[in-house]
């Protein structure tokens, strides 16, 4: 009895379960209205970033001109694809990752998390050390996984655009960690290529030396604590500039990541208009057919 029950409603379950995975022409209707609200979100999205963007490169220009004097002090910024070994970097270093605390971006804060990752392996098999320290929730986030156990420190919850304050802020926390066993600083940024390019770059700041052989800028008659003010200045001007480097990256990012979107949402919305025109077609079809296979019943 109970075998002959299951018998007979196994054809009704396997009818309803098909029912179910086609969706019905009010479901099309509901994702194609639901899309559109999705592409006219992220045209707007992508309005605001341009507009956005115009304001950050004419930051990044003022920046340009602010920390052109700490050209003559150390070698130029390195890329991080064209990165040979640690880069000079000490038995145990200091590393400041600029990100920042919002995404929809693509993934200009992954490269900066992707590359210090690097960094940290190769230190790793020279037997060296580094302590991290995140600027932005959204490289914090990722650098706890990756590099775990050199993160010490993170500065998030900053309001755009940076301002020095920020920049000196966070030099200092970097002077201050360990500084009895830091040698060179490092900066790691986002530098600005174009409106649809940017490069992850690292940046080290070498320590002046007071003493010995190797004395920096001998050519100046300058105390000891006039280098060291000097060093922590041009410290906190880098970070600036990687700041402002970073902050007209991630715009230029998001404002791409934005019009991918608003492409990939009108794809998606033809396709959907197109299966819905045929579901709607078949129901008319299948409709004409029950009429006319009722008419002829009738004569």
């Amino acid at each position: 009895m109970a075998l002959r029950a299951a018998r007979a409603l196994a054809p009704r379950a396997q009818q309803a379960a098909a029912r179910r995975s086609m969706a019905t022409e009010k479901e099309i209707a509901m994702r194609i209205a639901s899309t559109k609200n999705i592409r006219k979100i992220t045209s707007s999205m992508k309005m605001v970033s341009a507009a956005k963007l115009k304001g950050d490169q004419n930051r990044l220009a003022a920046a340009k001109q602010f920390a052109a004097w700490t050209a003559v002090l150390d070698e130029p910024a390195t890329p991080l694809e064209e990165l040979e070994g640690t880069a000079g970097l000490a038995d145990h270093s200091v590393v400041v990752a600029i990100s920042s605390d919002k995404g929809l971006c693509g993934g200009v804060h992954s490269a900066v998390a992707r590359g210090l990752r690097t960094i940290n392996a190769r230190l790793k098999e020279e037997n060296k050390t580094m302590n991290v320290i995140a600027v932005g929730e959204k490289g914090r986030s990722q650098l706890r996984r990756m590099v775990p156990d050199s993160l010490t420190t993170a500065l998030t919850n900053i309001p755009p655009p940076y301002n020095f304050g920020y920049a000196s802020t966070v030099a200092q926390m970097a002077l201050d960690t360990e500084p009895e066993k830091t040698g060179a600083i490092a900066v790691v940024y986002n530098k600005f290529v174009s409106a649809i390019a940017y490069s992850p770059t690292l940046k080290t700041i070498a320590p002046f030396v007071l003493e010995g052989d190797d004395v920096t800028l001998t050519a100046y008659d300058a105390d000891d604590d006039v280098l060291r003010g000097l060093r922590e200045y041009y410290l906190a001007t880098e970070i600036f500039y990687g700041m402002m480097e970073g902050a007209t990256s991630e715009q230029s990012s998001r404002m791409q990541a934005m019009e991918n979107a608003t492409k990939n949402a009108g794809e998606l919305i033809d396709k959907l208009t197109l299966i819905y025109n045929r579901a709607r077609q078949a129901r008319i079809t299948t409709e004409l057919i029950e009429i006319i296979s009722g008419a002829s019943a009738l004569e």
